[in-house]
Parts: structure tokens; sequence; C-alpha cells
């Protein structure tokens, strides 16, 4: 399975699809899949029973899976999409960004 250049937490860009241009938080990465949750982008409508959580039931909010290449990471010093370079500095593994050269943290 291929290393993914996205990480949780990490804020990404929308490059594709309905949701183009919208910018959100990463929630969780599905490596197997190649996706990856982002906050407030491809929301879908999930029917749900009731729960103790959710006493009334009904329809709920929440998002979908994006895939990895519809995604790409912010730059911390210009907030643009950027593209994303790998450096080993012994055993830890250093992504910066390619537009500034700033490390993303």
């Amino acid at each position: 399975m291929a290393k993914l250049h996205i990480r949780k937490n990490d804020t990404v860009m929308v490059l594709a699809g309905e949701d183009k241009g919208k910018t959100g938080k990463v929630l969780k990465v599905l490596v197997e899949k190649q996706r990856a949750l982002v906050e407030g982008v491809n929301m879908v409508s999930k029917s749900a029973k009731p729960s103790a959580k959710n006493p009334q039931g009904g329809i709920v909010k929440q998002e979908a899976p994006v895939h990895i290449s519809n995604l790409s990471l912010i730059d911390p010093k210009s907030g643009k999409a950027t593209r994303v370079a790998i450096k080993h500095e012994g055993k830890n593994v250093i992504r910066i960004a390619k537009k500034s050269g700033e490390e993303i943290k």
C-alpha cells in the first residue's frame, strides 16, 4: 500500500467534484480505501433509528469519504493548495510544501 500525503488534522482543499474549492480539516483517513473524511465536505443525508444518543431518530447529515486524489494540502504560508515533498532526516519524515518550501506540521 502506498503512503498517503494527507494525514489526520491537516487542512485540505477539494480539487474536484461537487464541493470543489471548499476547504476543511481532515477528520479521519481511510488508508485501505485511499479516502478521507473532511469536515463539512461531501455531506450526505442518512436516516437514523431512534437511540439513546438520538432519541428522536430521523434524518442526520454527515460527511462521506472523499478520494485522496481529489484533495490537496493547504500551504501554511500562502493559504493556497500545494503539492507535498517528502524529506527524510534520520528516522523522521518531514513534509514540505512545494509552493513555499515551508514545513507542514
